[in-house]
């Protein structure tokens, strides 16, 4: 915590508002949030965010991929910002708290600065980055992955959706295709809150998890071709997709199990080709996700899953498609950045452990091209990515209380009146 500042805290009850607000944005009955990148409800909650910003006095600009930077000017204009943030969209069936929390404790932070008077050395930028989800588009994390230089501009405004819609095409239609190139607005550092997607922190009752690396990821994208036959077929003449896809659900399962607690393994998405009550099935896309902060390990599962693929497909007699779309490598957050939270979360008087983020977030991402960290704080049952995804306020503003200290400590107080 900043010695100058020792008693400067985030306006709770206006944080919770704005969460509760921008929920408003793809509502779902059961209390969550649908609300696709670059989809109407995007366009809305993206609107509102940067009708807050410049109302915080931020000045807001937009990249090629939508991505938008609010920077709230510091003393020394030849110091790059320090950046907070995270994302607006949301998955399918998503919570009001996954990615929205980091944006908008971020946007409290500037407001909190504001109220108090508060000038930094360094600019502060808050940033919402495009498609952190990949519930649209894939990948995942695309926007923060092409700040950082993973993928191509090009190539990701080419990434289509389910309908065929790209990306650019989709950013067009809601007026976030911003002129900015991808990449040009450069931070000295970045912090990302966000909750834990995990059990660890509620069961342990720790209020703060202290970031300091990230799981590797590996996707795969997986088509199984077997023959489509009546349903009166014997079953040694049959050549079932479905039957091969349950084997490689199950091998994927023993694999993971193989190397707990430090791999996971996923299979998300599936879908008959020709589905039919009375219809063998002959053809099945489907996905997989795979995770593990060691990247030997990482080849190690790699190398294991292909090979039970392989061996799924000869003896089912199918045909086997198994392509791996994206790897992205275990990430170890900057230890300065690190401390920075540590030392906030400490001087605040928060319970807290270091931790190991299961998930990827865009912070993983930008730590090649910048000393970043994160702070997790608890969520519900360890529930995210579901409608039922909860937190409480106070854990809420506890996180965004470390967020305030730590990026103050970044970027420097020159003033405060």
């Amino acid at each position: 915590m900043t010695e100058r500042l020792p008693n400067l805290h985030i306006n709770s009850d206006r944080l919770w508002g704005d969460i509760h607000a921008t929920a408003k944005f793809g509502g779902t009955p059961k209390g969550g949030v649908r609300r696709l990148t670059l989809s109407d409800e995007d366009q809305k909650v993206r609107d509102w965010f940067r009708t807050a910003c410049e109302a915080a006095g931020c000045e807001v600009h937009v990249d090629a991929l939508g991505s938008m930077f609010a920077i709230r000017p510091g003393r020394d204009k030849t110091k790059l910002p320090v950046g907070m943030g995270s994302h607006l969209d949301t998955q399918p069936t998503g919570g009001k708290f996954d990615g929205v929390l980091g944006t908008l404790a971020a946007l409290e932070v500037i407001r909190t600065l504001n109220d108090a008077g508060i000038e930094t050395d360094a600019p502060i930028c808050v940033v919402n980055w495009t498609n952190e989800e990949g519930s649209r588009f894939a990948p995942a994390m695309m926007a923060s992955g092409a700040y950082a230089g993973d993928f191509t501009v090009d190539d990701i405004l080419s990434r289509k959706d389910a309908d065929g819609v790209t990306v650019a095409a989709a950013l067009e239609n809601i007026g976030y295709r911003g002129g900015e190139p991808v990449g040009a607005r450069r931070l000295g550092a970045f912090v990302e809150l966000h909750i834990e997607q995990g059990p660890i922190l509620e069961r342990e009752s720790k209020t703060i998890g202290v970031v300091e690396r990230g799981q590797g990821i590996l996707w795969y994208d997986g088509r199984i071709s077997g023959v489509e036959r009546h349903a009166s077929t014997p079953m040694q003449y049959r050549q079932d997709a479905l039957a091969a896809l349950a084997e490689i659900v199950l091998a994927a399962e023993r694999i993971a199990n193989s190397r707990a607690p430090n791999a996971v393994a996923t299979v998300g998405e599936a879908v008959i080709a020709a589905p039919s009550r009375n219809v063998v099935p002959g053809e099945i896309a489907f996905t997989m996700d795979v995770r593990s902060p060691d990247g030997a390990i990482m080849t190690a599962l790699d190398a294991e899953l292909r090979a039970a693929v392989a061996d799924i497909g000869s003896k089912r007699r199918v045909d086997i498609a198994f392509d791996s779309v994206w790897r992205k490598e275990p990430t170890i957050f900057d230890t300065k950045v690190v401390s920075a939270v540590e030392q906030a979360t400490t001087a605040l008087g928060y319970s807290h452990r270091r931790i190991t983020s299961g998930a990827g977030h865009d912070a993983c991402n930008l730590n090649a091209v910048m000393p970043t960290a994160m702070i997790f704080v608890p969520c519900k049952d360890g529930l995210s990515h579901n409608e039922l995804e909860d937190a409480t306020q106070d854990h809420c503003a506890a996180g965004a209380n470390v967020l305030l200290h730590a990026t103050l400590a970044l970027a420097g107080v020159t003033s405060a009146r």
